[in-house]
């Protein structure tokens, strides 16, 4: 069990069934726009939820039901790993106290704009495609 955490998965699958039905909801439409988006991603369990990742993580998707430290947070979290790199002239993603990583919050799935949520992943992508051609 990670620390910090109730509870740990092995597998997506297993996350998936023991997300309340609003929440696996949310959790699936977006992982639908995820893997239809970028599909040469690879989806990773890490802290319990799923990380997408290429050559380094590039975003991830967090539930209320997945605690941290005790806090629970409200809506399921669209996280960039790389959020400071993006240009985000919607105002769409919220910075918070961090200085790296950036998040979207839907409480609803009618709150999912895909063609929005296509754009920052493709944006996403590129900043990986960027940083690891630069390491090179």
């Amino acid at each position: 069990m990670v620390k910090f955490q109730r509870v740990s998965f092995r597998h997506v699958d297993e996350f998936l069934d023991y997300l309340p039905e609003p929440e696996r909801l949310i959790v699936e439409d977006l992982r639908h726009l995820i893997f239809e988006t970028l599909p040469q991603i690879q989806e990773k369990l890490s802290y319990n939820v799923p990380y997408y990742s290429r050559y380094r993580r590039i975003c991830f998707l967090w539930q209320p039901a997945v605690e941290w430290g005790g806090h629970r947070q409200s809506g399921v979290l669209l996280g960039f790993t790389h959020g400071f790199l993006m240009q985000d002239d919607l105002n769409f993603l919220d910075k918070g106290n961090r200085k790296q990583v950036y998040t979207h919050t839907f409480t609803t799935r009618s709150e999912n704009d895909p063609s929005v949520v296509v754009a920052y992943l493709l944006e996403a992508w590129h900043i990986d495609e960027k940083l690891e051609n630069g390491r090179r």
